[in-house]
């Protein structure tokens, strides 16, 4: 029989550790400290104690936890002296069936590994499905943490015994993240398209229009389709839309491209609507973007189409309609990689699609026109993309948080407060090039040095803010030579702040510092605002639907700002919106292969989905 929390809650405090033994391997002490929290409402409650209870153990005790688990494929496998835990998840990630080079290899790092950090090598081998990871997989990530920092990698192998635990708490409960495996298979199938010269070296890059998106665009409305969405169409810019229709329609859904009867059909309802004084139903709006970066990962943008679209196929299932109807907007664009045209597919719907990017050429020549026309959209709709705020309730949007932040902390999920305003810059100092040896150092005017005396202030002026960022992401000296002092200096900024006000204050110091080295060091310089971007403040409400759904869950509220630019900022120009944070794996690295989350993390994401559906239908009966 599974355990139940009740088990857990109402056990003798001396008695209740026990239930969870062979969670954290030859370590009590951790189901001894987290039981100090019951009671549980929660699952997701009783993880987070556990790993609160590691975090608040000491270094020593962390270490001894690590130490108290066997190497992979190691001695403890040979001598089957492997717990029963232990041996069914090597088992499922095949290392008890290595070739004799595999085995041969994984020793060695084995050895390497303990050599470089005094205790064994720790990885959730059953992975982020639970399904259990390639051996290569496993072979590649050994290698590759070789190379971390040794308190990091302490980190790290702590992260991976809590996504150990968490694995055998769910079986040892009989709970299995079903709708979150789900939404991770969704990601899985839609990775298989991939732009050619990329897709034969097993890369994700899916740009504007080309086949791989379109063929994406086509599996999602599929999907969609499946899950029970009542409208789904692709719109003139290649958005994907699924409508799922309130239990009283309205005169929101004339907002969509359908066809004229339909239309016409919604018309008489709206009508009948104004005869018997009803309100017009509504619409939540929400989603995200189905493009990538080049060589990116698989959960950037596409986590919040595929939350929302598992939350309206439990409704279907279920037979339930809200007071309001659920949109969700695939985007087709938003990373600006086949085109200098950034959040084009959000961009239509607040108004925003500028006509001149139609004459945009991609590197092989072909306009954006062209691209469009060839894949059958209407150019003329375009202007009948934009929404009506007065046809929805508001815009909410998951997104993977792109970042290290909920990985280190070991919480699955964040309300985000704010997207940070952001502004760039395109860069120039100009010195003179003399001899790299009978040029005098105090005689130099030396065009790179400036340049990274500039970085050096600008880590240390970010850094004072606390949470603002400032990063020299290009930096390049034309013409260089290694026996020349640099005349020229070319270079980007890029600079960020929760706030307007907070942003301008980075960019007036950062600019008078540049101002001052230049006046110092006798050069000149040439620095152009290339792209300003505002803040986009979460709506007080809607972000506290988020908060209560994320306690709900039995977690605690982690309110953090966005430092990255998402669909929601530009929504923001015409509805109120708020956004929820996953935590993404490998500390959180993002357009990257390694981007990773797990499926019961997006299952937290469907169900505090879920609960903001339930509590906007209190809201707005």
């Amino acid at each position: 029989m599974p355990l139940t929390l009740d088990e857990i809650n109402t056990a003798p405090l001396a008695d209740a550790p026990r239930l969870l033994d062979g969670i954290y391997e030859h370590s009590p002490w951790v189901a001894e400290e987290a039981m100090t929290q019951r009671p549980f409402a929660t699952l997701a409650q009783l993880k987070w104690a556990l790993v609160q209870a590691v975090q608040e153990a000491g270094v020593e005790a962390q270490l001894a936890l690590i130490r108290a688990h066997p190497e992979l494929a190691g001695k403890a496998m040979v001598s089957r002296t492997l717990t029963a835990e232990s041996t069914q998840e090597q088992n499922k990630a095949g290392l008890t069936d290595c070739t004799p080079d595999e085995f041969a290899r994984i020793q060695q790092l084995n050895a390497d590994y303990n050599a470089r950090f005094g205790f064994p090598f720790i990885l959730a081998v059953r992975g982020p499905r639970g399904t259990g990871l390639a051996k290569q997989q496993i072979i590649d990530t050994f290698g590759r943490r070789l190379a971390n920092h040794p308190d990091f990698e302490r980190a790290e192998a702590l992260r991976n015994i809590h996504r150990i635990a968490e694995i055998r708490l769910n079986e040892k409960f009989g709970q299995e993240p079903s709708l979150g495996n789900e939404v991770w298979d969704w990601h899985e199938r839609l990775a298989r398209h991939s732009d050619p010269g990329h897709a034969e070296k097993g890369q994700l890059t899916v740009t504007y229009l080309t086949d791989a998106h379109r063929a994406c665009a086509q599996r999602i409305s599929h999907w969609m389709r499946e899950s029970g969405f009542d409208e789904v169409q692709i719109d003139a810019v290649g958005n994907v839309v699924g409508r799922y229709h309130p239990a009283q329609a309205g005169r929101a859904d004339s907002a969509s491209a359908a066809a004229a009867e339909e239309a016409a059909e919604r018309k008489e309802g709206d009508a009948a609507n104004d005869a018997t004084g009803a309100a017009p139903a509504r619409y939540l709006l929400t989603g995200s973007h189905y493009d990538t970066v080049r060589n990116g990962g698989k959960y950037d943008g596409r986590l919040g189409i595929f939350v929302p679209m598992a939350c309206v196929q439990e409704l279907h299932r279920a037979g339930k309609r809200l007071p309001f109807g659920i949109e969700v907007v695939a985007f087709a664009e938003e990373e600006g990689q086949r085109y200098k045209a950034t959040f084009l597919g959000s961009g239509a719907l607040v108004g925003a699609f500028d006509p001149a990017w139609l004459d945009q050429e991609d590197a092989e020549g072909i306009t954006m026109r062209k691209a469009m026309e060839d894949a059958g959209l209407c150019i003329a709709d375009i202007p009948k993309l934009k929404r009506d705020p007065a046809d929805y309730l508001g815009y909410v949007e998951v997104h993977i948080e792109q970042g290290p932040v909920l990985n280190e902390m070991g919480l699955p999920l964040a309300v985000v407060t704010s997207i940070n305003a952001s502004s760039r810059y395109r860069c120039s100092i100009l010195g003179m090039a003399s001899h790299a040896g009978t040029t005098p150092m105090k005689r130099r005017r030396d065009a790179a040095a400036a340049a990274a005396e500039l970085l050096v202030y600008m880590e240390q002026r970010a850094t004072q803010d606390g949470d603002s960022v400032a990063t020299m992401g290009m930096l390049q000296v034309p013409d260089g030579s290694v026996n020349v002092v640099p005349g020229r200096c070319e270079f980007s900024l890029d600079l960020r702040a929760p706030s307007d006000t907070q942003r301008d204050a980075l960019v007036a110091d950062v600019l008078q510092k540049l101002n001052e080295i230049c006046q110092r060091r006798g050069l000149q310089y040439v620095a152009e605002r290339s792209m300003q971007a505002s803040c986009a403040p979460s709506d007080a409400a809607l972000q506290a639907h988020w908060e209560a759904a994320v306690a709900k869950l039995g977690l605690p509220v982690h309110r953090m700002p966005s430092g990255a630019g998402h669909d929601a900022m530009k929504i923001h120009q015409i509805l109120p919106q708020a956004m929820l944070f996953v935590r993404g794996e490998n500390n959180g690295i993002s357009h990257n292969p390694l981007e990773s989350t797990t499926a019961d993390d997006m299952q937290l994401a469907v169900q505090a989905f879920s609960e903001v559906l339930q509590q906007l239908a209190q809201e707005h009966p």
